[in-house]
C-alpha cells in the first residue's frame, strides 16, 4: 500500500470540474512529480490535500489511516506542508516572525528559542539563513528556503512544492534540488508540481500526468527516454523539439537607454550607468542572478520607477520619467514579473481583465458606456487564440489556474500590437505547449 493514497478526488468550481475522480499514490521517501497542462488540476489536487478547500468528494489515506482534512491546520497537524507558487510570507517581518506566525502558544512567543531552532535546522541541511533578516530584503531563492524551513519547523512528513523553480536562477535550482535530496534521504516525501520537464526527470522518481482534471498515467521516470516523450504524454501529441531562430533584418532603433541610473529609498545604487539599444524585430535578453537590478531596470523603462539619472528614448522620443499609462500610449506593452500584484485584478472577470488598458477606446466604449457585446466578442477570440481554458469569459480570473491567468496577461499585452514588449518571466507557470506558442508569437 502506498504511503499517501488519494481516491476519487473530485473538486468543482461552479461549472468547472477541476479534479474529476482523481487517484494518486505516492511512496514514502520519494520525490513525486505532478505534471499537466495549465488548468489540468495539479494545484487544485494539492490544495485539496493541504486543506485549502473545505468541501470535496473522495478520500485520503496517509500511512494506512484515513485523513479528514478541512483546512491547512488539519493538514499541518497530520504532517503535510505546502510551499505555494506565490510565497505566503510577510515582507515587513523577519525570518523568525514569519516562521512562528500562526503557531499556538501564549501571548508571548519564545523568539530567541525559535531563532536557535531555525539556525539548527539550517545548519543540519547546510543552508544559510539569518533568522533576523527582513524577508523583504531576501532574494526569491532565500525566501523559498524560509518557506521550507517554516514547513520543517512544523515537523511535516510530506512537503508539497508548487512551481518551486519558476523564478530561480540555475544555481538556486541546484541548491533547492540538493536540499530536497537530503530531505528525502531523511525519510521525507516530496510532491513537486512543475512544467520544467528536464528538472522533473533529474530530481523525481515517479510522475503522475493529469489532463483536463483526470489522471492520464503514472510513469516511472527511469523508463522515459527523454523530456519530449514526457511532453507528448502531457499534451497528447508530439511537440516540436526546437523553435529555431528565424532569419531577419533588424529595423530602426525602437528603444535606447543611455547612462541609466537608479538609487533606491535607502540611496543604494541599484542601476549604474546602464546603456543599450534595441532595434525593430530584435529580442534582447537580460540575464543575471535575481536581485541585481533586473526588476528595477524593467520598472524604470515601463514608468513604474523614476530613474535618478540617464535617459530612455522610445522611437527617438525622450520618455524618461513618464507614467505607465503614458508609456502604453507610446506603444509599450508590459508583462510584469508578478501577475497578481502588478498585472491583474483577480476579483474581476476574464473579459474585464482583458480590457483593463483599452476600455476607454471607441471600440469598447461609446459615450461612457461599455460596449459589452464587442468586449465579449474580443475576449472570446483572445481566449481561443491563446488557449485560455475557461467555460466563459465571465468567469472570475481567480478561478483560473496560475498558467491560465498568465495566458490572459500575455493575450492582453500582445493583442495591443505593441511597438515594444517588455516582459519579465513571461513563461512563468506556463506548460511546455503554451510556452512554445507564446515564444512563436
Amino acid at each position: 500500500m502506498a504511503y499517501l493514497q488519494m481516491r476519487n478526488i473530485t473538486k468543482v468550481f461552479g461549472s468547472v470540474v477541476a479534479n474529476d475522480h482523481v487517484d494518486l499514490d505516492v511512496e514514502r521517501g520519494e520525490i513525486h512529480a505532478l505534471l499537466g497542462e495549465n488548468g489540468a488540476g495539479k494545484s487544485t489536487l494539492m490544495n485539496v490535500l493541504y486543506g485549502m478547500y473545505d468541501s470535496f468528494q473522495g478520500s485520503i489515506q496517509l500511512d494506512g489511516k484515513p485523513l479528514h482534512i478541512r483546512n491547512p491546520k488539519d493538514a499541518i497537524a497530520n504532517g503535510i506542508g505546502m510551499v505555494h507558487q506565490h510565497f505566503m510570507l510577510v515582507n515587513a517581518h523577519n525570518v523568525v516572525e514569519n516562521v512562528i506566525l500562526g503557531l499556538p502558544g501564549g501571548p508571548v512567543l519564545d523568539a530567541k528559542g525559535a531563532a536557535e531552532r531555525i539556525s539548527a535546522l539550517a545548519n543540519k541541511l547546510e543552508i544559510e539563513i539569518d533568522p533576523y533578516a527582513r524577508v523583504g530584503d531576501l532574494t526569491v531563492g532565500q525566501q523559498q528556503r524560509v518557506e521550507i524551513i517554516k514547513a520543517l519547523y512544523r515537523d511535516v512528513k510530506i512537503l508539497i512544492l508548487d512551481e518551486p523553480t519558476a523564478v530561480l536562477t540555475p544555481g538556486e535550482v541546484d541548491s533547492l534540488f540538493a536540499l530536497l535530496r537530503k530531505l528525502t534521504q531523511a525519510g521525507m516525501t516530496v510532491i513537486l508540481i512543475s512544467h520544467k520537464l528536464a528538472e522533473i526527470m533529474d530530481i523525481c522518481t515517479q510522475c503522475t500526468i493529469l489532463r483536463q482534471g483526470r489522471v492520464v498515467k503514472t510513469v516511472q521516470l527511469n523508463e522515459i527516454q527523454d523530456k519530449y516523450q514526457l511532453a507528448a504524454l502531457m499534451v497528447g501529441q508530439d511537440l516540436s523539439r526546437s523553435l529555431g531562430k528565424r532569419p531577419f533584418t533588424p529595423g530602426d532603433t525602437v528603444l535606447q537607454v543611455e547612462d541609466l541610473c537608479y538609487r533606491d529609498v535607502e540611496n543604494i545604487q541599484v542601476l549604474d550607468h546602464i546603456s543599450f539599444y534595441l532595434r525593430s524585430g530584435e529580442i534582447l535578453g537580460v540575464c543575471g542572478v535575481d536581485g541585481n537590478g533586473q526588476s528595477e531596470l524593467i520598472r524604470c523603462i515601463t514608468g513604474l520607477l523614476r530613474p535618478s539619472a540617464g535617459a530612455i528614448y522610445l522611437d527617438g522620443q525622450n520618455v524618461t520619467g513618464k507614467s505607465p499609462r503614458e508609456m502604453l500610449g507610446h506603444g509599450m506593452a508590459h508583462i510584469p514579473e508578478d501577475r497578481l500584484k502588478m498585472a491583474v485584478l483577480k476579483e474581476l472577470s476574464i473579459q474585464e481583465n482583458l480590457i483593463l488598458h483599452d476600455f476607454r477606446q471607441a471600440r469598447f466604449n461609446r459615450g461612457g458606456w461599455l460596449r459589452k457585446q464587442a468586449i465579449r466578442k474580443e475576449s472570446q477570440a483572445l481566449c481561443q487564440r491563446y488557449y485560455v481554458k475557461t467555460p466563459s469569459v465571465d468567469e472570475k480570473l481567480e478561478n483560473l489556474s496560475g498558467g491560465n491567468q498568465q495566458k490572459v496577461v500575455v493575450a492582453r499585452e500582445l493583442s495591443r500590437k505593441p511597438r515594444l514588449l517588455v516582459a519579465m518571466h513571461p513563461n512563468r507557470g506556463l506548460d511546455v505547449g503554451a510556452t512554445q506558442y507564446i515564444q512563436k508569437q
